[in-house]
């Protein structure tokens, strides 16, 4: 009876789940003008090459753009999302310039990349297509799953709240759990699990409304104000997108403060870099980085004229 009970133990305690890795969101980014916003934190080396011919291996499903799995000669595969036939609204240029900025600032971002066209072969046969975001299968990163906006370990702290001040910054709208994921990635021996916003297409448009908002779209871009007010120390924003309750009396000054000030550590050869890295001309990325700038001065300067007032008698 003893030895059963003590095999039934054993047996327990060998399928006890494993204890998960420390959990992070964000680190510090040191010197924010040192970081590459061309190829981004995993380097030149991890991107497509555009001379490569990739195989079709099966269609994207879900999301606004189109997209397909592909693998390409060296065995890699890669999640490709596609402009729709009209190129407003194309979400993957937007996609790659916020992960690179994201990743600058000290954020998690998985491998992305962005190509004009591509190669693919298919059961047609070989042919161009055109081109989009590219994300890697890499094989350091396994995916657990979605995480919750309102249940994680970081609700409340400046690094999550920042995150949110600066995806309101690109006027992100798409706030839904289930464009967040989370990877658990070894690295130097060491293993993390992060906390990613990794669908982040929606934005660089309108975030004042809910359904039917425009992304990619300078004009709507150029057009809504990055804050609204303060009110009993809370920034109001215009954002009516999904979770409107995460950003209403929920970011403080200093959550903007810190925010902005992060953003402001980006030189103007940096922004360049990030646009160019999502494939946009110099004349339509001159527009969407000169309002993004002015974001970031309205928001510092919000911060700062709220420090005065409190230092006031």
């Amino acid at each position: 009876m003893l030895r059963l009970a003590a095999l039934g133990l054993s047996a327990a305690l060998l399928v006890a789940p494993a204890t998960p890795p420390p959990a992070v969101l964000w680190q510090d980014p040191g010197v924010i003008s040192q970081r590459d916003l061309v190829n981004g934190p995993w380097g030149a080396e991890r991107a497509p090459d555009p001379r490569a011919a990739y195989t079709f291996l099966r269609p994207k499903h879900g999301g606004v753009n189109p997209g397909l799995i592909v693998r390409d000669d060296r065995g890699r595969v890669w999640h490709v999302k596609q402009p729709p036939h009209n190129s407003q609204g194309a979400e993957g240029p937007v996609e790659v310039v916020l992960s690179r900025v994201l990743s600058a600032l000290g954020y998690y971002q998985p491998p992305v990349y962005f190509l004009r066209s591509f190669t693919l072969v298919d059961a047609s046969g070989s042919h161009v297509e055109a081109g989009g975001r590219f994300r890697l299968e890499d094989p350091l990163m396994t995916s657990r799953g979605e995480w919750s906006w309102k249940k994680n370990p970081f609700t409340g702290t400046r690094p999550y709240e920042g995150l949110l001040v600066i995806l309101l910054t690109f006027n992100s709208w798409d706030l839904k759990d289930s464009n967040n994921t989370m990877y658990d990635v070894e690295q130097g021996g060491r293993a993390l699990r992060w906390y990613v916003v990794r669908d982040l297409g929606a934005a660089l448009g309108e975030s004042a409304k809910r359904f039917g908002p425009k992304r990619n779209n300078i004009e709507r871009f150029e057009r809504q104000t990055f804050i609204s007010g303060i009110e009993d120390g809370f920034v109001r924003f215009p954002y009516g997108g999904w979770q409107p309750e995460l950003v209403r009396r929920a970011i403080s000054v200093d959550d903007v403060r810190w925010a902005t000030a992060l953003l402001s550590g980006l030189t103007d050869r940096q922004w360049q870099d990030a646009f160019r890295a999502g494939g946009y001309d110099e004349t339509l990325s001159a527009r969407f980085i000169r309002k993004l700038q002015s974001n970031i001065a309205e928001g510092r300067r919000i911060a700062g004229d709220a420090a005065i007032a409190e230092r006031r008698p």
